[in-house]
């Protein structure tokens, strides 16, 4: 398995800190242009629920569930999350190491008390002094947050500046990305109190269980672990990964389970006052959401009318917290289902997220280079790469066509695939569409056709 990745540099202002005797928590962030000094800067309104929720997001972050024999000796530590400061609320979000565990916390405007001084997402430094102080925060206790800084500490004397050299492996990137498009086509089925999410929770087995198939189904005290799938069951690969968990759920709400019907994603979203801590677990514990596939129709499907159509939603959307396709419609001049569907193409280019508990879109750009990673298609999309070079080669002809059906013969590896197509579906003879259907991506000879025929 390639560990393929973006070297880029972020100078932080600082190192991030826990000043104890003064109580101020403050996160180094990567600047960005013609940013104000700071994006947010208040006090925290619950400082020990706070410290703990980013406590169980960096849990996920610097965990690696599943270790490919390729990767045993190449251990990749990101414990850099992405925060975003919208409309009174700041979201950290980032990824376990192996790409199969995504978290994000979300922090509204009852849990902080202070001023949204810009808009705008940036790249967060945890370290671990900062993080053994976040642990020691009490409930009583006054903590200030800031995030971001525009002024630069030079080396003079006790003065000093923090430069840190970040390699972001591509498939990271790519997960952060395959996520959003899972989450919006998740479904609630179950949900529960805090009470008897706490009883599931510390009940599970603790044997590794990503063996064998595992539903949680609802029970007449809560939850349970069953091995036989039904109507209300949600399926999750490797129950060992929702002991992130355990350590958050007893001052929650409710506890609401999620499930995506295409690739059977499965979403754990904890409800606490004035926050949320969402955890998104891919099907299998050795499938990162970066070999999901689930862009890539959208981001084959390029037209200059269509780029015209992103470029004037996406000038729309003005880091709304929520994106209402109807409010947006109106500023770009379209229609709401048409921005419906331009969102989910925008949020495989990093621009929006999904955000469970609201059913809707919200705005944010990740801040890495994307661009740079797009003119790298086969780094960045190995299958769409595939398909992009069949069709240079002439390898794919159109076989039979019955008003919109088509029948695309593609010829791959000495063999010829047939391709049957129209504009709900698409089915291919090739061993790996047997292997996967469509729960990840189009294979790419259906790619091809899909290029080839221009539908999606």
């Amino acid at each position: 398995m390639s560990a393929a990745a973006i070297t880029q540099v972020y100078r932080y202002s600082f190192a991030s800190e826990y000043d104890a005797p003064r109580r101020h928590l403050c996160l180094a962030a990567q600047p960005e242009p013609q940013s104000s000094p700071l994006y947010f800067q208040g006090r925290l309104q619950a400082p020990r629920l706070t410290c703990d929720l980013l406590r169980g997001l960096m849990r996920v972050v610097q965990s690696r569930f599943f270790a490919p024999p390729a990767m045993l000796a190449k251990t990749i530590a990101l414990s850099d999350p992405v925060v975003t400061c919208s409309d009174e609320m700041l979201r950290f979000e980032g990824f376990s190491a192996c790409c199969g565990a995504y978290a994000r916390v979300d922090l509204t405007s009852e849990t902080l008390d202070g001023q949204w001084l810009t808009r705008g997402t940036t790249n967060v430094d945890f370290n671990a002094p900062m993080l053994s102080a976040l642990a020691m925060v009490q409930s009583t206790d006054e903590v200030q947050l800031a995030v971001g800084a525009d002024e630069v500490r030079l080396t003079s004397g006790d003065t000093q500046i923090v430069e840190r050299k970040v390699e972001l492996p591509i498939r990271w990137l790519k997960g952060l990305m395959e996520v959003q498009v899972c989450q919006s086509r998740m479904e609630e089925v179950i949900s529960v109190s805090a009470l008897e999410g706490r009883r599931f929770l510390r009940g599970l087995p603790r044997m590794h269980t990503h063996r064998r198939p595992t539903w949680i189904v609802p029970a007449r005290n809560g939850l349970r672990v069953t091995q036989v799938e039904n109507r209300d069951a949600v399926r999750v690969g490797g129950l060992q990964r929702l002991r992130v968990l355990e350590p958050l759920v007893t001052h929650a709400g409710r506890l609401q389970i999620y499930h995506d019907p295409v690739t059977s994603a499965a979403a754990f979203v904890l409800d606490f006052p004035g926050c949320r801590f969402h955890l998104v677990l891919s099907p299998e514990i050795w499938r990162g959401f970066s070999g999901e596939g689930q862009v890539l129709s959208s981001t084959a499907l390029s037209s200059d009318e269509r780029d015209k159509e992103l470029a004037h939603v996406r000038a729309a959307l003005h880091w709304d917290t929520v994106l209402d396709p109807t409010v947006i419609a109106a500023r770009a001049a379209t229609t709401a289902k048409r921005v419906t569907e331009l969102l989910g193409v925008l949020s495989t280019q990093g621009v929006v997220g999904f955000d469970l508990s609201n059913q809707a879109y919200f705005h944010r750009l990740l801040p890495f280079d994307l661009e740079s990673l797009r003119s790298s298609s086969a780094k960045m999309q190995p299958r769409l790469a595939a398909a992009t070079k069949l069709i240079n080669e002439g390898k794919v002809r159109v076989g039979k066509q019955c008003l919109s059906k088509y029948e695309i013969m593609v010829a791959s590896s000495d063999v010829v695939h047939r391709v049957r197509i129209d504009e709900q579906s698409a089915k291919c003879s090739c061993p790996w569409y047997a292997k996967h259907q469509n729960d990840r991506g189009p294979c790419k000879h259906i790619l091809a056709a899909q290029i080839f025929l221009g539908i999606q």
